[in-house]
């Protein structure tokens, strides 16, 4: 159940690409956490943008010149591995770099990763438990398998 949210500011990222943006992070997204590519999990993976007006988003104490990018990455406690991190860290990077199509500068987006312990995550009014959670994408991708 992984939630993004893209915080940058006005301008950087025209309405078109990011209408495609939301499509390439929901994916690249679902892949890294190793969720089942099915309706109802991507259902489950939402995408908040944050576009900030002028003069909102500060680098060393004043206006960015160029946009910077903060990314919030939100997955339950245990979801992902360091190397499943690293991949979304560099994918979500380099997705971002090419919508604004501006400097390639890596430096200019932060990932930050917060795990939910369980327990801690509430949906449809309820509690979720990571491992129902894990049990039902298990069920959709062997579904999925079997051509179900």
């Amino acid at each position: 159940m992984p939630c993004l949210e893209v915080t940058y500011p006005a301008g950087a990222i025209d309405e078109g690409t990011r209408k495609g943006l939301a499509e390439s992070l929901t994916k690249t997204f679902m892949h890294w956490e190793g969720a089942p590519d099915t309706e109802f999990f991507r259902d489950q993976c939402w995408v908040y943008f944050h576009e900030l007006p002028e003069g909102m988003v500060n680098r060393a104490g004043v206006p960015t010149a160029v946009p910077i990018y903060r990314v919030n990455a939100t997955v339950p406690e245990g979801a992902m591995s360091e190397k499943r991190k690293a991949g979304l860290v560099k994918e979500v990077t380099d997705l971002l770099l090419a919508a604004d199509g501006g400097e390639p500068d890596p430096l200019r987006v932060w990932v930050l990763i917060g795990e939910v312990p369980n327990g801690n995550w509430g949906a449809a009014g309820q509690v979720i438990d990571f491992d129902q959670l894990r049990e039902a994408a298990r069920v959709q991708r062997e579904e999925a398998g079997n051509g179900d």
